[in-house]
Protein backbone atom coordinates (compact mmCIF):
# COMPACT_ATOMS: atom_id res chain seq x y z
CA UNK A 1 0.00 0.00 0.00
CA UNK A 2 1.41 2.99 -1.15
CA UNK A 3 1.67 5.64 1.48
CA UNK A 4 1.30 9.66 1.32
CA UNK A 5 4.90 10.05 3.12
CA UNK A 6 5.99 7.96 0.03
CA UNK A 7 3.92 10.25 -2.61
CA UNK A 8 6.09 13.33 -0.98
CA UNK A 9 9.59 11.87 -0.51
CA UNK A 10 9.04 11.64 -4.51
CA UNK A 11 7.31 14.67 -5.75
CA UNK A 12 10.17 16.35 -3.56
CA UNK A 13 13.12 14.11 -5.04
CA UNK A 14 11.81 14.96 -8.49
CA UNK A 15 11.56 18.53 -7.96
CA UNK A 16 15.02 18.84 -6.12
CA UNK A 17 16.71 16.52 -9.45
CA UNK A 18 14.35 18.54 -11.75
CA UNK A 19 12.49 15.48 -12.68
CA UNK A 20 9.48 15.12 -14.60
CA UNK A 21 6.52 13.12 -13.26
CA UNK A 22 3.79 11.10 -14.87
CA UNK A 23 1.03 10.24 -12.98
CA UNK A 24 -0.33 7.02 -13.11
CA UNK A 25 -3.75 5.65 -11.66
CA UNK A 26 -5.57 3.03 -13.06
CA UNK A 27 -3.93 3.65 -16.91
CA UNK A 28 -7.29 2.95 -18.23
CA UNK A 29 -7.17 7.03 -19.92
CA UNK A 30 -3.32 7.21 -20.44
CA UNK A 31 -5.37 7.56 -24.35
CA UNK A 32 -6.49 10.69 -23.68
CA UNK A 33 -4.49 14.28 -24.40
CA UNK A 34 -0.47 14.44 -25.61
CA UNK A 35 1.82 11.40 -25.01
CA UNK A 36 2.78 10.94 -21.11
CA UNK A 37 5.95 11.79 -20.29
CA UNK A 38 8.69 11.51 -17.23
CA UNK A 39 8.68 8.92 -14.71
CA UNK A 40 5.93 7.27 -13.36
CA UNK A 41 4.77 8.19 -9.54
CA UNK A 42 2.38 5.11 -9.20
CA UNK A 43 -1.14 6.48 -6.95
CA UNK A 44 -3.62 3.77 -7.69
CA UNK A 45 -2.51 2.07 -4.42
CA UNK A 46 -3.20 5.17 -2.37
CA UNK A 47 -6.72 4.21 -2.07
CA UNK A 48 -9.70 3.93 0.70
CA UNK A 49 -12.43 5.89 1.54
CA UNK A 50 -11.39 8.42 4.11
CA UNK A 51 -14.80 9.55 6.02
CA UNK A 52 -18.25 8.91 4.56
CA UNK A 53 -21.44 11.03 6.17
CA UNK A 54 -24.31 9.23 4.00
CA UNK A 55 -26.96 11.25 5.83
CA UNK A 56 -24.75 14.28 4.81
CA UNK A 57 -24.55 12.93 1.38
CA UNK A 58 -20.70 13.49 1.08
CA UNK A 59 -17.84 11.18 0.32
CA UNK A 60 -14.16 11.51 0.55
CA UNK A 61 -11.65 9.29 -0.60
CA UNK A 62 -8.56 8.91 -1.43
CA UNK A 63 -7.40 9.40 -5.59
CA UNK A 64 -6.44 6.36 -6.47
CA UNK A 65 -10.09 4.81 -4.67
CA UNK A 66 -11.61 3.31 -7.87
CA UNK A 67 -15.08 4.14 -9.35
CA UNK A 68 -16.09 1.15 -9.07
CA UNK A 69 -15.28 0.07 -5.60
CA UNK A 70 -17.00 3.53 -4.34
CA UNK A 71 -20.09 3.09 -6.56
CA UNK A 72 -20.34 -0.24 -4.73
CA UNK A 73 -19.65 1.09 -1.05
CA UNK A 74 -22.04 3.73 -1.96
CA UNK A 75 -24.98 1.00 -3.50
CA UNK A 76 -25.07 -0.29 0.14
CA UNK A 77 -26.60 3.02 1.03
CA UNK A 78 -28.75 3.06 -1.00
CA UNK A 79 -26.77 6.33 -2.92
CA UNK A 80 -24.85 6.90 -5.76
CA UNK A 81 -21.98 8.72 -7.67
CA UNK A 82 -24.82 10.62 -10.21
CA UNK A 83 -22.51 12.12 -12.85
CA UNK A 84 -21.51 8.38 -13.07
CA UNK A 85 -17.97 8.05 -14.45
CA UNK A 86 -17.02 5.29 -16.61
CA UNK A 87 -15.53 2.11 -14.97
CA UNK A 88 -13.53 1.10 -17.60
CA UNK A 89 -13.19 -2.53 -16.26
CA UNK A 90 -12.71 -1.44 -12.93
CA UNK A 91 -9.69 0.51 -13.38
CA UNK A 92 -10.65 3.69 -13.44
CA UNK A 93 -9.55 6.13 -10.36
CA UNK A 94 -11.30 8.80 -8.77
CA UNK A 95 -8.44 11.13 -9.80
CA UNK A 96 -7.65 9.63 -12.79
CA UNK A 97 -12.02 10.57 -13.21
CA UNK A 98 -11.55 14.18 -12.09
CA UNK A 99 -8.34 14.88 -13.77
CA UNK A 100 -9.72 13.69 -17.22
CA UNK A 101 -13.37 15.14 -16.23
CA UNK A 102 -14.72 11.93 -17.18
CA UNK A 103 -18.60 11.97 -17.01
CA UNK A 104 -21.28 9.52 -17.87
CA UNK A 105 -24.66 9.31 -19.57
CA UNK A 106 -26.49 10.89 -16.79
CA UNK A 107 -24.30 14.55 -17.44
CA UNK A 108 -26.61 16.78 -18.50
CA UNK A 109 -29.18 15.82 -15.95
CA UNK A 110 -27.27 15.16 -12.98
CA UNK A 111 -24.22 17.24 -14.09
CA UNK A 112 -20.69 16.57 -14.56
CA UNK A 113 -18.13 15.08 -11.69
CA UNK A 114 -16.56 18.69 -11.49
CA UNK A 115 -20.21 19.67 -10.13
CA UNK A 116 -19.37 17.08 -7.83
CA UNK A 117 -16.19 17.86 -6.35
CA UNK A 118 -16.98 19.64 -2.95
CA UNK A 119 -12.80 19.64 -2.06
CA UNK A 120 -9.64 18.16 -2.84
CA UNK A 121 -6.17 17.79 -0.99
CA UNK A 122 -3.00 17.39 -3.60
CA UNK A 123 0.72 17.77 -3.53
CA UNK A 124 1.63 21.10 -5.15
CA UNK A 125 4.82 21.31 -7.80
CA UNK A 126 6.73 22.86 -4.36
CA UNK A 127 6.11 20.10 -2.29
CA UNK A 128 2.91 20.82 -0.43
CA UNK A 129 0.18 18.60 0.64
CA UNK A 130 -2.48 21.35 0.17
CA UNK A 131 -6.72 21.08 0.70
CA UNK A 132 -8.84 23.52 -0.91
CA UNK A 133 -12.90 23.53 -0.36
CA UNK A 134 -14.24 21.35 1.98
CA UNK A 135 -17.63 19.49 2.33
CA UNK A 136 -20.60 21.82 1.73
CA UNK A 137 -21.33 23.75 -1.52
CA UNK A 138 -20.58 27.22 -0.45
CA UNK A 139 -17.07 26.99 1.11
CA UNK A 140 -15.41 28.90 -1.91
CA UNK A 141 -13.36 31.95 -1.99
CA UNK A 142 -11.94 33.56 -5.16
CA UNK A 143 -10.30 30.61 -7.38
CA UNK A 144 -12.51 27.62 -7.06
CA UNK A 145 -9.71 25.35 -7.31
CA UNK A 146 -10.86 21.93 -6.58
CA UNK A 147 -13.25 22.38 -9.85
CA UNK A 148 -10.30 23.67 -11.65
CA UNK A 149 -8.70 20.02 -11.67
CA UNK A 150 -11.38 18.43 -13.99
CA UNK A 151 -9.75 18.22 -17.13
CA UNK A 152 -6.47 19.67 -15.62
CA UNK A 153 -4.89 15.85 -16.29
CA UNK A 154 -2.99 16.64 -13.53
CA UNK A 155 -0.37 19.16 -14.55
CA UNK A 156 -1.76 21.64 -11.56
CA UNK A 157 -0.38 18.69 -8.90
CA UNK A 158 -0.92 15.66 -7.69
CA UNK A 159 -4.40 14.72 -6.45
CA UNK A 160 -4.44 12.58 -3.49
CA UNK A 161 -7.65 12.92 -1.82
CA UNK A 162 -11.57 14.13 -3.20
CA UNK A 163 -14.64 15.18 -1.16
CA UNK A 164 -17.48 14.20 -3.33
CA UNK A 165 -21.06 14.78 -3.17
CA UNK A 166 -23.24 12.12 -3.27
CA UNK A 167 -27.10 11.95 -4.58
CA UNK A 168 -29.90 8.39 -3.76
CA UNK A 169 -29.79 6.29 -6.07
CA UNK A 170 -33.23 5.98 -8.13
CA UNK A 171 -35.59 3.10 -7.24
CA UNK A 172 -36.51 2.13 -10.48
CA UNK A 173 -35.01 2.92 -14.03
CA UNK A 174 -36.73 2.01 -17.77
CA UNK A 175 -35.39 2.02 -21.42
CA UNK A 176 -37.29 3.09 -24.28
CA UNK A 177 -36.05 2.41 -27.98
CA UNK A 178 -37.37 4.55 -31.02
CA UNK A 179 -36.04 4.18 -34.93
CA UNK A 180 -35.80 7.25 -35.91
CA UNK A 181 -32.55 9.18 -38.07
CA UNK A 182 -30.31 11.57 -36.18
CA UNK A 183 -31.59 15.07 -36.65
CA UNK A 184 -35.05 13.93 -35.02
CA UNK A 185 -33.60 12.38 -33.07
CA UNK A 186 -31.83 15.27 -31.76
CA UNK A 187 -34.95 17.23 -32.23
CA UNK A 188 -36.80 14.50 -29.93
CA UNK A 189 -34.52 14.60 -27.19
CA UNK A 190 -34.41 18.58 -27.16
CA UNK A 191 -37.94 18.88 -26.95
CA UNK A 192 -38.37 16.08 -23.99
CA UNK A 193 -35.29 17.28 -22.36
CA UNK A 194 -37.73 20.52 -21.79
CA UNK A 195 -40.17 19.17 -20.06
CA UNK A 196 -40.90 17.65 -16.55
CA UNK A 197 -39.82 13.91 -17.79
CA UNK A 198 -37.20 12.16 -15.64
CA UNK A 199 -34.85 11.60 -18.17
CA UNK A 200 -31.52 10.06 -17.46
CA UNK A 201 -30.22 9.15 -20.28
CA UNK A 202 -30.79 10.15 -24.19
CA UNK A 203 -28.81 9.15 -26.95
CA UNK A 204 -28.60 7.61 -30.47
CA UNK A 205 -26.23 5.31 -32.25
CA UNK A 206 -27.25 3.47 -35.32
CA UNK A 207 -30.67 4.24 -36.12
CA UNK A 208 -32.26 3.53 -32.80
CA UNK A 209 -32.81 6.67 -29.83
CA UNK A 210 -32.53 5.18 -26.17
CA UNK A 211 -34.25 7.56 -23.61
CA UNK A 212 -33.53 5.98 -20.22
CA UNK A 213 -36.06 7.37 -17.19
CA UNK A 214 -35.20 6.83 -13.43
CA UNK A 215 -37.21 7.93 -10.59
CA UNK A 216 -39.68 6.48 -8.31
CA UNK A 217 -41.83 3.19 -10.08
CA UNK A 218 -45.03 5.05 -10.51
CA UNK A 219 -43.23 8.28 -12.06
CA UNK A 220 -41.36 6.32 -14.41
CA UNK A 221 -44.41 4.57 -15.83
CA UNK A 222 -46.12 7.39 -16.17
CA UNK A 223 -43.35 9.31 -17.93
CA UNK A 224 -42.81 5.84 -20.52
CA UNK A 225 -46.47 5.42 -21.35
CA UNK A 226 -46.05 9.14 -22.41
CA UNK A 227 -42.98 8.06 -25.21
CA UNK A 228 -43.65 6.17 -28.58
CA UNK A 229 -41.28 3.38 -29.07
CA UNK A 230 -40.20 0.06 -27.40
CA UNK A 231 -39.58 -0.52 -23.75
CA UNK A 232 -36.43 -2.37 -23.12
CA UNK A 233 -36.80 -5.11 -20.26
CA UNK A 234 -32.90 -5.31 -19.87
CA UNK A 235 -30.91 -2.18 -20.70
CA UNK A 236 -28.33 -1.55 -17.80
CA UNK A 237 -25.61 -3.79 -19.85
CA UNK A 238 -26.77 -1.11 -22.61
CA UNK A 239 -25.69 2.00 -20.50
CA UNK A 240 -23.03 0.44 -18.76
CA UNK A 241 -21.28 -0.04 -22.29
CA UNK A 242 -21.86 3.53 -23.38
CA UNK A 243 -20.65 4.91 -20.02
CA UNK A 244 -17.30 2.70 -20.41
CA UNK A 245 -17.24 3.22 -24.13
CA UNK A 246 -17.44 -0.61 -24.76
CA UNK A 247 -20.17 -0.37 -27.22
CA UNK A 248 -19.20 -1.98 -30.78
CA UNK A 249 -19.25 1.60 -31.85
CA UNK A 250 -16.28 2.22 -29.89
CA UNK A 251 -14.61 -0.82 -30.17
CA UNK A 252 -14.76 -0.77 -33.68
CA UNK A 253 -12.96 2.49 -34.05
CA UNK A 254 -9.50 3.31 -34.26
CA UNK A 255 -9.99 7.22 -34.53
CA UNK A 256 -12.45 8.56 -32.85
CA UNK A 257 -13.46 12.42 -32.25
CA UNK A 258 -15.79 13.75 -29.19
CA UNK A 259 -17.66 16.75 -30.11
CA UNK A 260 -19.00 19.16 -27.48
CA UNK A 261 -21.71 21.65 -29.35
CA UNK A 262 -25.07 23.06 -28.66
CA UNK A 263 -27.51 20.03 -27.97
CA UNK A 264 -29.53 21.30 -30.75
CA UNK A 265 -27.47 21.90 -33.27
CA UNK A 266 -28.11 19.99 -36.89
CA UNK A 267 -26.36 16.79 -37.22
CA UNK A 268 -23.57 17.08 -39.74
CA UNK A 269 -21.30 14.83 -42.02
CA UNK A 270 -24.33 12.10 -42.07
CA UNK A 271 -22.37 9.83 -44.40
CA UNK A 272 -19.98 9.08 -41.53
CA UNK A 273 -20.27 6.97 -38.23
CA UNK A 274 -21.67 8.50 -35.45
CA UNK A 275 -22.99 8.11 -32.02
CA UNK A 276 -25.13 11.07 -30.29
CA UNK A 277 -25.14 11.19 -26.69
CA UNK A 278 -25.72 13.24 -23.76
CA UNK A 279 -29.55 15.13 -25.58
CA UNK A 280 -27.33 15.78 -28.59
CA UNK A 281 -24.44 17.76 -26.39
CA UNK A 282 -22.21 14.99 -27.03
CA UNK A 283 -21.24 13.82 -30.46
CA UNK A 284 -18.82 10.91 -31.21
CA UNK A 285 -17.57 10.60 -34.67
CA UNK A 286 -15.42 7.15 -36.17
CA UNK A 287 -12.84 7.55 -38.64
CA UNK A 288 -10.18 9.33 -39.93
CA UNK A 289 -10.84 13.11 -40.44
CA UNK A 290 -9.57 16.35 -41.17
CA UNK A 291 -9.48 18.10 -38.28
CA UNK A 292 -9.76 21.93 -39.22
CA UNK A 293 -12.71 20.50 -41.03
CA UNK A 294 -13.71 19.03 -38.11
CA UNK A 295 -12.81 22.61 -35.72
CA UNK A 296 -14.92 24.12 -38.39
CA UNK A 297 -18.03 21.91 -37.85
CA UNK A 298 -18.11 22.12 -33.97
CA UNK A 299 -17.41 25.91 -34.15
CA UNK A 300 -20.72 26.89 -35.93
CA UNK A 301 -22.38 24.25 -33.78
CA UNK A 302 -20.99 26.25 -30.93
CA UNK A 303 -19.14 24.25 -29.40
CA UNK A 304 -15.55 22.48 -29.81
CA UNK A 305 -13.81 19.08 -31.15
CA UNK A 306 -10.88 17.16 -29.17
CA UNK A 307 -9.43 13.80 -30.97
CA UNK A 308 -9.97 11.39 -28.10
CA UNK A 309 -8.29 7.95 -29.86
CA UNK A 310 -5.87 7.85 -32.93
CA UNK A 311 -3.72 9.97 -34.93
CA UNK A 312 -0.42 11.69 -33.89
CA UNK A 313 0.62 11.55 -30.18
CA UNK A 314 2.63 14.26 -29.99
CA UNK A 315 0.20 16.83 -31.90
CA UNK A 316 -2.46 19.01 -29.97
CA UNK A 317 -5.30 17.20 -29.74
CA UNK A 318 -7.11 19.36 -27.39
CA UNK A 319 -8.62 22.96 -28.84
CA UNK A 320 -6.41 25.93 -29.88
CA UNK A 321 -6.71 28.71 -27.29
CA UNK A 322 -7.34 32.03 -27.40
CA UNK A 323 -4.27 34.55 -25.84
CA UNK A 324 -5.65 34.99 -23.33
CA UNK A 325 -6.94 31.66 -22.12
CA UNK A 326 -3.26 30.52 -23.00
CA UNK A 327 -1.81 32.89 -20.51
CA UNK A 328 -4.33 32.30 -17.84
CA UNK A 329 -3.26 28.32 -17.74
CA UNK A 330 0.20 29.53 -17.89
CA UNK A 331 -0.17 31.58 -14.77
CA UNK A 332 -2.05 28.44 -13.35
CA UNK A 333 1.17 26.09 -13.98
CA UNK A 334 3.30 28.64 -12.63
CA UNK A 335 1.35 28.92 -9.43
CA UNK A 336 0.79 25.32 -8.27
CA UNK A 337 3.76 23.68 -10.58
CA UNK A 338 6.60 26.34 -11.36
CA UNK A 339 9.45 23.42 -12.02
CA UNK A 340 7.47 21.90 -14.16
CA UNK A 341 7.42 18.77 -12.96
CA UNK A 342 3.67 17.75 -12.97
CA UNK A 343 2.63 15.77 -16.72
CA UNK A 344 4.88 18.28 -18.55
CA UNK A 345 3.00 18.44 -22.17
CA UNK A 346 0.69 16.10 -21.56
CA UNK A 347 -2.13 18.66 -21.96
CA UNK A 348 -0.60 21.23 -24.44
CA UNK A 349 3.21 21.10 -25.67
CA UNK A 350 3.42 24.38 -24.69
CA UNK A 351 2.20 23.66 -21.02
Amino acid sequence: MTTLSQLLDQVRAAISDSEPLCIVGGNSKRHLGREPAGSPIEVADYAGVVEYEPTELVVSVRAGTTVRDLQEILAGEGQTLACDPPEFDGNATIGGSLACSQSGPSRPWYGSIRDHVLGVRLINGKGEHLRFGGQVMKNVAGYDVSRLQAGAMGTYGLLTEVTLKVLPKPDSSMTVRRRIDANEAIRAMNEISMTPTPLTGACWCDGDMYLRLSGPGTVVEAAASGLEGERLAHSAAFWTALRDQASPFFESAKDLWRFSVRSNSLHSKPQNDWLIDWGGAQRWLAGQHDGDELENISASSGGEVTRNRGGDRNAEGLPSLSGAKRALLMRMKQAFDPAGVFNPGRLYSWM
